[in-house]
């Protein structure tokens, strides 16, 4: 039995590290990346409908595609179903930012189709993005290979989080251009951790590989990362140009947030906590 209207949120994805390990001769880049996700996130309902149709509202609407440009159609395609159904996307989270938005959007929109018709999820979700995969599990994962290859990690500690974005969007490709070094040590095993603090630490000693060449083309992310120096490590999110600071509870990422918004009140900025 169908559902007559279905719900789910998209999560923002968050790359705690991000290593660049390889490149195939196909050009993929192979990644080693710490995959978690925050509590914010865009909102997708399907409910059916006689013909396949999309709208989106919400606070960060502005200047996302209706027609089939957005991952959210061209998930609801690959199904190959003749259904129909009407999608509403409430966007919450900026686009070309480096959390994932459409990936993230992609894998709940696959979600909540697959409920809404009773269908099984396509196989071929790969083909949507590298990042697809990995929201269709919006838990604490290990990501490597060109996306597709997932682990589930020992359980991360509560991580009291501030995510800022400057409000500049970031192509990918013209990040993966500018690294000059496309094969980089992985990171090799993931403890246990039993605090923020421990955890912070292991995290200094990671890295973003993409996020020097990022910085190179859109200069304000280092901005970005000085304002969130309080934090006790601060470090950008995929291609960017979003940033994240890990806190030591959830009142002093909530006190930092507030700070940040009052220097800069033209930025997004919210304080959450990854899982």
């Amino acid at each position: 039995m169908t559902a007559d209207l279905v719900k789910r949120t998209a999560r923002a994805k968050v790359n705690l590290t991000l290593h660049v390990t390889g490149q195939r001769a196909d050009r993929y880049h192979l990644l080693d990346s710490l995959v978690c996700f925050a509590d914010v996130g865009d909102i997708v309902q399907a409910e059916h409908a006689d013909a396949l149709s999309l709208s989106v509202d919400g606070p960060l609407a502005e200047g996302v595609p209706t027609d089939d440009r957005n991952l959210v159609l061209q998930a609801a395609r690959l199904f190959g179903s003749m259904q129909g159904a009407q999608i509403n996307l409430n966007k919450h989270l900026p686009h070309a930012a480096g959390i994932g938005g459409g990936s993230a959007d992609a894998a709940a929109t696959l979600i909540a189709l697959a409920e809404l018709w009773d269908m099984p999820l396509p196989e071929d979700v790969v083909s949507l993005g590298a990042d697809v995969p990995v929201c269709l599990s919006p838990m604490a994962l290990r990501m490597r290979g060109v996306g597709d290859a997932l682990s589930v990690i020992p359980s991360l500690p509560e991580l009291p989080a501030v995510l800022v974005n400057p409000g500049v969007g970031v192509e990918t490709p013209p990040v993966f251009q500018a690294l000059a070094q496309k094969t980089n040590p992985p990171m090799g095993e993931i403890p246990e951790f039993a605090d923020v603090q421990s955890f912070a630490a292991w995290c200094r000693e990671q890295r973003n590989d993409l996020q020097d060449p990022a910085i190179r083309i859109a200069p304000v992310i280092q901005q970005v990362l000085d304002t969130l120096a309080p934090a006790l490590i601060s470090r950008m999110s995929g291609s960017g140009a979003t940033c994240f600071g890990l806190c030591e509870s959830q009142s002093a990422a909530d006190a930092l947030a507030h700070d940040i918004r009052s220097q800069h009140p033209d930025w997004w900025v919210v304080a959450t906590s990854f899982s």
